[in-house]
């Protein structure tokens, strides 16, 4: 296995897990490498202990994949310490481009996922439709104000992980509907040691227990899971529209002004409501480049296998 490409594809993972609306699980999905994650991340149970004692550090190590996770989660890692600032800057600054590339990718990757379904009877279809109103339900739910104590920190780690590794429901988004996106990224940009240990020992937990309960429904119902996890990522489409008119603002933790409760708008709606232009053939261009790059990806992952 190639470390150093792995390490990218934890970058990938990452710089989406910093946008609410987009999953690392989709990245994960579109370059060849989520069961490979699950199952390694599987093995990290009680029984390893035994390996240890019985065959040594060794052989504990390869058994969970070691390098591959300590490569795939550098990235992750150096990807969210280095890339926080600037996707939040270019979030703010150029939020249609940003929000167009990240509509691209999500539409090309739910084609992606389907070819993998080999059987599309209905009754999977109904899975999909399930999957496309969870999400969905998900995405107008209105924000909670959790307060960042010690054990909601914790409690937001876990959940925000097992969204990670979901294709479609991002962890990210989740942290911003229970209302700890604001005080996690400040701690990341900030490097709040203390913060920053609550949320990754709420994300090791999250991870260690989600990770066998996806594992063992793509390994016994893998098609019906596939399309529900479809499901998942075309019922987030509309939250990641590149046009939008906020309603509602709300207050963050440093005291501005972020939207709360936005509607979606056409190109052309949004050039007449606030006199600006609505950079169609720009976002054209985002969504386009994001659909050469999965398929790119998709051409590496098969060169690689």
């Amino acid at each position: 296995m190639n470390y150093l490409s792995t390490f990218f594809k934890g970058i990938a993972m990452g710089a989406a897990d910093v946008v609410p609306g987009v999953s690392g699980g989709t990245i994960a999905f579109i370059t060849g490498i989520y069961d490979t994650l699950l199952e390694s991340i599987r093995r990290i149970n009680p029984s390893i202990l035994s390996l240890w004692k019985r065959d040594g550090f060794k052989a504990a190590f390869n058994h969970i994949n070691g390098f591959f996770l300590i490569a795939l989660f550098g990235g992750v890692f150096t990807s969210i310490a280095t890339l926080a600032k600037l996707i939040s800057w270019l979030l703010v600054t150029h939020p249609i481009p940003i929000w167009s590339f990240f509509f691209g990718l999500i539409l090309v990757s739910v084609v992606h996922i389907l070819k993998q379904v080999e059987q599309k009877t209905v009754s999977r279809w109904v899975f999909l439709l399930l999957g496309v109103a969870f999400a969905y339900c998900i995405t107008i739910l209105k924000p909670l104000h959790m307060e960042p104590t010690s054990i909601n920190v914790l409690i937001a780690g876990a959940i925000a992980i097992c969204a990670m590794i979901l294709p479609g429901i991002s962890g990210s988004f989740i942290l911003l509907l229970i209302g700890m996106y604001t005080p996690v990224l400040a701690a990341v940009k900030s490097f709040d040691i203390a913060i920053l240990a609550l949320f990754l020992t709420g994300c090791v937990l999250g991870l260690l227990s989600f990770s066998h309960v996806l594992s063992w429904l793509l390994k016994r119902f893998r098609d019906t899971t596939l399309m529900f996890l479809t499901g998942l990522m075309i019922g987030t489409l509309p939250k990641i529209w590149p046009w939008k008119e906020t309603i509602s603002w709300r207050t963050n933790s440093k005291g501005e002004q972020v939207p709360l409760i936005q509607h979606n708008l056409s190109p052309f709606e949004f050039e007449q409501m606030f006199n600006q232009p609505s950079q169609l053939v720009i976002a054209i261009v985002m969504m386009l480049a994001a659909v050469a790059l999965v398929l790119g990806l998709e051409k590496y992952a098969e060169r690689s296998r």
